[in-house]
């Protein structure tokens, strides 16, 4: 398969997906932006890899094509197409950018949500996944004369430096160099352009993925955060945009560019645990085989007792196998979600107000866990909530629960695209403070969820799982390291983070 010329060089697939690399060479939104060579129209291509990235965002999505102020809906993608569109038939365009929000900063409110329109005639609108520290840009904008407004978002804020820039003559390359010493945190992001150009920009440490494909039918580029995206396309994944590189597609083919360069990569292994499809391949790995190897490690680590295991639905479920086939101890879904009604659809760490009601359609299979010591299986504790519905009411008939879990100890907030910004909302950090001990942190832990035994993983044993060096990993929830951004954040409350 053949695509059209690449900074003048011709680019070949070969059968197993893989892109013929150059030499010398990230809850959470979802992007997508696509743009076809032979002028089809790229709406049903946008909105079909929105729906397949819903679980990255279910507040609100939108679609932005050239000529046309975005089109934004509350809720779910497929809400608005069973309600007849409402306008978007009228959408049509050779190239064009959309995004499902799930909101770490700002309020979750239509305005916020994406595509953003930035500047005039002469803009651009921006969909962009992941968190940015918002002071950093709103001191450089000040520099420059500019006032923006309080309650301005940080997408808004990169949206506006990056147009300064251009209006001083910078092209899209010098640009991102010029503002990204300011951009502490997270991007990856799509841009479409006055001229009709789809821009690809991802920060230099990979918090977020983001991956180039090719749809064969449309003969179009297509940019997703997540490679599920393109397998729902139709469209054949290239390669992951990689960590600090731009590229701009236009009539003319690709180009690719980079705007900075770090040796060390920091990439969100929340990701490879709960965020991302099991069915994406982000940095080359499969999700769903990470988490199967991390339940085979658990295995390793805790090989306790116990007559079944079962996980929480769904993201625990590849665990849950590896653990079973590692322990010998039989598999059975315990627990099953309601999925007829729309509320079953909800994630409840994406959703945090609708929490305790999305566990509510958690039924138990009592015949699967009756008089049974149960070992459950779960991604991770943030605030606790969830967990403890889950073993206290879910799961009373069991005789025992024993809890594992994927992830280690959440103790510090994310400033990276994870809605945990705070620790006081965080389980561990109320219950046990800064200690560091597992051992210690499993005790008080499990005595305040109330199971039996809990034994959360380590960050070795994760890296392991996953199968990527710990080194090349973002851990700043876990062990409140944030050398991995640009500047130590300063910890905020919700209402400053939310606006």
């Amino acid at each position: 398969m053949t695509f059209p010329c690449i900074n003048g060089l011709l680019h070949t697939i070969n059968p197993g997906g893989t892109m013929a690399r150059r030499a010398g060479r990230m809850e959470h939104c979802g992007v997508v932006g696509a743009l076809s060579f032979d002028g089809r129209n790229v709406v049903p291509t946008l909105v079909t890899g929105l729906e397949a990235l819903q679980h990255r965002g279910q507040e609100a999505w939108g679609i932005a094509i050239p000529g046309r102020e975005p089109f934004k809906r509350p809720g779910l993608v497929s809400k608005a197409l069973e309600e007849g569109f409402e306008g978007l038939a009228s959408f049509k365009g050779a190239v064009g950018i959309g995004h499902v929000r799930y909101s770490t900063t700002a309020k979750s409110i239509l305005e916020n949500a994406h595509p953003l329109k930035i500047g005039g005639s002469d803009g651009f609108c921006i969909a962009h996944n992941g968190t940015l520290e918002r002071d950093y840009l709103i001191e450089y904008l000040r520099g420059r004369g500019l006032s923006p407004p309080v309650n301005v978002t940080d997408t808004q804020l990169l949206g506006m430096g990056l147009y300064e820039n251009l209006k001083d003559g910078r092209d899209w390359v010098e640009a991102f160099e010029e503002l990204n010493p300011l951009l502490n945190g997270s991007f990856s992001l799509v841009i479409l352009t006055s001229k009709g150009e789809l821009i690809a920009a991802r920060d230099e440490r990979g918090f977020r993925p983001l991956c180039l494909g090719w749809q064969e039918e449309t003969s179009s580029y297509i940019v997703a955060s997540e490679s599920c995206a393109l397998e729902n396309i139709g469209a054949e994944l290239i390669r992951d945009i990689q960590p600090g590189e731009l590229i701009k597609i236009d009539k003319n083919g690709m180009k690719e560019y980079r705007f900075s360069d770090e040796e060390r990569h920091a990439h969100c292994p929340f990701e490879y645990t709960y965020f991302a499809h099991p069915s994406s391949y982000i940095e080359g790995v499969n999700v769903y085989y990470a988490r199967k190897n991390i339940g085979r490690v658990l295995a390793e680590k805790y090989p306790i007792e116990g007559d079944v295991v079962i996980p929480v639905p769904d993201s625990a479920r590849p665990a849950a196998l590896g653990y079973s086939e590692r322990s010998g101890i039989p598999f059975e879904e315990g627990l099953m979600k309601d999925r007829y009604r729309r509320k079953g659809s909800w994630r409840s760490f994406i959703e945090p107000e609708k929490r305790e009601e999305v566990v509510s359609n958690i039924t138990p299979i009592k015949e699967a866990v009756r008089g049974k010591r149960v070992i459950l299986i779960d991604d991770s504790i943030v605030r606790g909530t969830s967990s403890k519905i889950i073993v206290n009411k879910k799961l009373k008939e069991a005789k025992e629960v024993s809890l594992l879990l994927t992830f280690p100890p959440i103790i510090y907030p994310c400033y990276a695209g994870i809605d945990f910004p705070t620790q006081e909302e965080l389980l561990v950090y109320r219950v046990c403070g800064t200690i560091n001990d597992v051992e210690e942190i499993n005790k008080l832990v499990g005595r305040e969820i109330g199971v039996k035994f809990l034994g959360y993983n380590d960050v070795d044993d994760l890296s392991r799982g996953i199968g990527i060096p710990k080194d090349q990993l973002c851990l700043s929830c876990t062990t409140g390291d944030y050398s991995c951004l640009k500047h130590k954040p300063r910890f905020k409350t919700r209402e400053e983070m939310k606006g």
